[in-house]
């Protein structure tokens, strides 16, 4: 048990023990949860929820009894703590600084009987490598797609590489605000899920203080790093962070809109590092990239799917989807993959591709490579061997990095020999 927990203890073993609600049994804070569940209803969650704050704070704790409902079988508890709840020496007392209502409700479902008024423990400081991993690193990876641009088109000089890693690094610090702010709204949904349970926020490894403060600081130093990139550049990495929060707060609730959305998102990199680069896309590139990512957000759903059918699930938590749409969702994956396997065949035997490549016929076999890529993707995600997201997937199977080896040999091939 925690040393912070404060308890009490006789000789004789019958004395009560006082175990704080927050910071003891709870690794969260119940004021900060019932803010974010209501902060996250719809496009009016935020208004009304700041709305309030404004007005004080009894109308805020007034609003968020109101409006927001925790259910206490899926709060994040300590383990230790819980399983120190059956030691028959003596009974347990709750103590929370406001005892009734959802605290009550906690009580009752750890079989607490006794629950009396007191000030919350401090919670623990969270671990490094808890709150990097809030910032979900790994996804800094989809931002490489800034390089895009400047690559299809050859342009390899300094001046071109310093602007895009600018975009680079100002793109990685505005998408981890918005995984952070996503997923303080979807703490609900990620602890019903069998592997999202355990990210900081929804595990209460971190705060949820932490994310509150995270959030608008990593917006603003992404802006910052923006700024010597001009205005231009500044637009589209504002229109990105408020599809975001559109696809946040709403359309990733609405089936096929969502996957949709998906794919903008990636489409949107690739504009920002055209942007930053002044470099324009074609249009092949765009084609492509338009199915391609239309392909693995598809992907995703299905994965979502599929681990919700082996749970006996009918629907995908939080989306728009039912199990049994899987076999459209997996359709569109395939369908969508294929299609951007034939813009590439088309790109190859065009003459646009005869003035960036000494030898064009060496790609012909990336189409060969993206096909098996591709049938492979969803052939595992329909057997349930596919990981929440397919970039991740990507990264750490042996299978793809060779692939994307060989791509880039091919590549490599084509245009210097």
């Amino acid at each position: 048990m925690p040393d912070t927990l404060p308890q009490t203890s006789s000789p004789r073993g019958d004395a009560p023990r006082v175990i704080p609600l927050e910071g003891g049994l709870l690794r969260s804070r119940l004021r900060q949860e019932q803010f974010w569940q209501a902060f996250g209803q719809g496009w009016t969650g935020p208004l009304t929820t700041l709305a309030a704050l404004a007005r004080g704070r009894q109308a805020l704790r007034d609003h968020l009894d109101r409006h927001a409902t925790l259910d206490p079988a899926t709060l994040p508890y300590d383990p230790d703590v819980v399983a120190d709840l059956g030691r028959p020496d003596a009974p347990v007392t709750l103590s929370a600084k406001y005892p009734e209502g959802i605290a009550r409700q906690i009580a009752d479902h750890h079989g607490i009987a006794t629950i009396i008024e007191g000030k919350a423990a401090p919670q623990a400081t969270p671990r490094k490598r808890d709150v990097l991993r809030a910032l979900r690193p790994h996804q800094w990876l989809k931002n490489l797609l800034v390089f895009l641009p400047m690559l299809a088109a050859h342009q390899l000089d300094a001046a071109t590489f310093a602007a895009a890693l600018l975009a680079f690094v100002s793109f990685c610090l505005v998408a981890s605000s918005v995984y952070v702010l996503n997923d303080l709204l979807d703490l609900a949904a990620d602890r019903a899920h069998p592997r999202k349970c355990n990210r900081p926020f929804a595990s209460g490894a971190v705060p949820l203080s932490y994310g509150s403060v995270l959030a608008p600081a990593l917006l603003i130093a992404g802006g910052a790093v923006a700024a010597p990139l001009g205005p231009a550049f500044i637009a589209v990495l504002a229109i990105y962070y408020g599809a975001t929060m559109l696809y946040s707060f709403s359309l990733k609730r609405h089936m096929v809109i969502d996957i949709c959305m998906l794919a903008g998102l990636y489409i949107m990199r690739m504009i920002a590092g055209s942007t930053a680069t002044q470099i324009p896309l074609s249009v092949w590139l765009l084609a492509f990239a338009l199915f391609i990512f239309l392909s693995l957000a598809a992907v995703k759903r299905q994965a979502e799917l599929v681990d919700a059918a082996r749970r006996g699930a009918l629907a995908s938590s939080g989306r728009g989807y039912q199990v049994a749409d899987l076999p459209i969702i997996s359709m569109i994956a395939l369908c969508s993959g294929y299609v951007s396997v034939l813009v590439m065949a088309l790109y190859v035997n065009s003459p646009n591709v005869v003035e960036l490549y000494a030898q064009p016929a060496a790609l012909w076999a990336v189409c060969a490579v993206l096909l098996y890529w591709i049938t492979r993707t969803v052939l595992l995600t329909h057997r349930g061997q596919m990981h929440d997201d397919p970039v991740v997937f990507a990264l750490r199977d042996r299978i793809s990095q060779i692939c994307f080896a060989v791509i880039a040999g091919c590549v490599l091939i084509g245009a210097l020999v």
